[in-house]
């Protein structure tokens, strides 16, 4: 068909480069790049795995990392969990996930709900105070003098209540109970619901990806958190796993029962460095599947109506 006519006179319309089939040369890039950024991911938690599973005679013959676990030894985690001070250390960090998450979910939830219903009295001015907040966050100094006045100087409390609300989830959640429909609140109010009913029974239900996303959120958030114990816990007995692997990470020591330091980094502790690391970092790999499927309906939802 000369001068791309079809039959009948009329012109074929040209298809938009982002809509034209891929060259050859072009999927072979993108495929070369993807396997390198892959190996590049891969590569280091493959080492730390194979390191941990190795004897520690292997890890000083291989030079302190190895490739492949030669030597199966499963004596790095034994020595974690029966009683050591990681093992300690992996216990709070566990207990700390689960109750800093339900008490920083149920907040979130009930403010959020608060500032996306209409005619709440002084819920723009909360609003405005929480943006302000978020934009203009206290120095160090201020927030350990709050948390000091109040009496929560090394004790748990202080690693979850500065922290309990976050912004961007808050917002994320308040944008998603916008976007429901008035019709369900209207009807449930003609039923005679009160507001924890309405919440309880019609938005909770409705909003179980978007609450799914915010709990994996602040799960990893006080998984991952070391500042704060650091900052506010005297006793490096009671630290949780991150902060106890941070100071095996960057100074080699680690810290005993008493809350004493000893040197740490051996032969034979590096294999359980390596399974320190595999430890803190499985419980997200294993749970992010389960909440993977929930990002794009809660999180963009939440985002774009927000």
């Amino acid at each position: 068909m000369p001068n791309g006519r079809v039959p009948g006179g009329r012109t074929k319309a040209r298809r938009p480069a982002w809509q034209e089939e891929p060259r050859a040369l072009t999927t072979a890039g993108k495929v070369l790049a993807m396997a390198l950024i892959t190996v590049a991911v891969v590569a280091p938690f493959w080492v730390v795995l194979a390191t941990s599973l190795s004897s520690s005679r292997q890890v000083t013959a291989d030079g302190g990392y190895s490739l492949w676990p030669r030597e199966f030894s499963l004596h790095a985690f034994h020595q974690i969990l029966t009683g050591s001070t990681a093992g300690r250390a992996l216990v709070v960090s566990l207990l700390l996930v689960v109750v800093g998450t339900a008490v920083s979910l149920a907040a979130t939830v009930l403010l959020a709900y608060a500032l996306a219903r209409p005619g709440v009295i002084g819920g723009g001015w909360v609003l405005k105070m929480t943006l302000i907040a978020f934009l203009f966050p206290p120095g160090i100094i201020p927030a350990y003098l709050v948390v000091d006045n109040l009496g929560l100087i090394d004790s748990y409390p202080s690693l979850v209540l500065p922290v309990v609300v976050d912004v961007f989830n808050l917002v994320v959640l308040r944008g998603f109970f916008q976007g429901l429909p008035g019709e369900l609140f209207e009807a449930a109010r003609l039923d005679g619901a009160g507001e924890f009913t309405v919440l309880w029974r019609i938005v909770l239900p409705l909003s179980k990806s978007v609450i799914a996303v915010v709990g994996f959120f602040y799960g990893v958030t006080y998984w991952n958190d070391f500042f704060r114990a650091l900052f506010y816990l005297n006793d490096p007995g009671r630290w949780p796993l991150s902060t106890l692997l941070r100071l095996l990470v960057t100074q080699g020591v680690t810290a005993d029962a008493n809350g004493t330091t000893a040197s740490a980094l051996q032969d034979t502790s590096r294999t359980t460095l390596m399974a320190t690391i595999v430890l803190a970092v499985v419980p997200v790999l294993v749970v992010y599947p389960f909440v993977q499927r929930f990002f794009t309906k809660g999180v963009l939802t939440g985002a774009v109506k927000s």
